[in-house]
């Protein structure tokens, strides 16, 4: 496998490396042997999406970059941000960009589109919700509690495994070929909420339940974990509008980006399992 330009000395920027996607792509890379710089607040040379005075010394000497906008692409301003950042990058000398975008939100498309006009060598990696919302964020707890309720029915959704985007990411970052791509990536079937929390159950032999409940109550639920009020709206129109049926269908991005088919969600309950992140249910209350 060899690095576009086949130049190992230059760091790839992973924005979002500490995320789902973003460590696992770090991972990968520096396994390969290529310098890796991680995008976050956190890191050696911070960087913030809010902030645009940290990205030039996050872009500097770099040559590509993984671009993961936080918290979501759907949020008002995000498709500018990127559009900025972009620009930025390919004036300082980036020459391979890849985007993770969202599936059916209007405003990761916006994204995209303004994406394409940065002049760089980009790649959209077009994402539905992951399997790794149910063990590392988000729906974590609750599974570990029993009883995951959600404002949604039986709409189903092909959920996609985070190292199969992971997979797709590195090889558009290290291989030719996946220039001015649009990849779709899903899982290769549908599931419903109930559907997935049900296996999740019987996997663990643990009685896990699935709730529907009115959006307002989720909503305020939100509010009362503290959520920022752009996350509790993020997540009400997710689960009002996004969640509406537009993705029932499967794609085959993963298959055309690595010629194999993507991760089923039976394979990632089998080896999540075995991990017990699932058997951890929170303590009960003592008198």
């Amino acid at each position: 496998m060899t690095r576009h330009d086949s130049d190992r000395s230059k760091p790839v920027l992973v924005t979002g490396g500490t995320g789902k996607t973003g460590r696992r792509l770090a991972e990968r890379l520096t396994n390969a042997g290529v310098p890796v710089r991680i995008g976050s607040r956190g890191a050696a040379i911070p960087f913030d999406w809010e902030n645009p005075s940290t990205w030039d010394a996050a872009l500097d000497g770099v040559e590509a970059a993984y671009v993961a906008y936080y918290p979501d692409l759907a949020v008002p301003g995000a498709a500018e941000t990127v559009e900025a950042f972009s620009r930025l990058a390919v004036k300082m000398g980036v020459t391979r960009l890849v985007l993770l975008s969202g599936r059916g939100e209007v405003g990761a498309e916006r994204a995209e589109e303004l994406f394409r006009r940065s002049g760089a060598e980009w790649t959209i990696l077009r994402a539905d919700w992951f399997f790794q919302n149910f063990s590392e964020a988000f729906f974590l707890d609750a599974i570990r509690a029993g009883e995951l309720a959600l404002p949604v029915g039986d709409v189903r959704e092909p959920f996609v495994d985070a190292d199969d985007i992971a997979d797709v990411a590195f090889a558009a970052l290290t291989e030719k070929g996946h220039e001015r791509k649009l990849y779709t990536l899903t899982g290769p079937r549908l599931m419903s909420f109930p559907e997935m929390v049900h296996e999740i159950g019987a996997a663990c032999g643990r009685d896990i339940r699935f709730t529907r409940i009115p959006v307002g109550a989720f909503v305020e639920g939100a509010r009362n974990e503290g959520l920022d009020e752009p996350l509790v709206d993020l997540m009400r129109e997710l689960f009002t509008e996004v969640l509406d049926g537009r993705n029932e269908s499967v794609a085959d991005g993963v298959e055309q980006a690595l010629g194999r088919p993507p991760v089923d969600f039976s394979d990632y309950v089998r080896r999540t399992v075995a991990t017990g992140v699932w058997n951890t249910a929170p303590a009960a209350d003592t008198i």
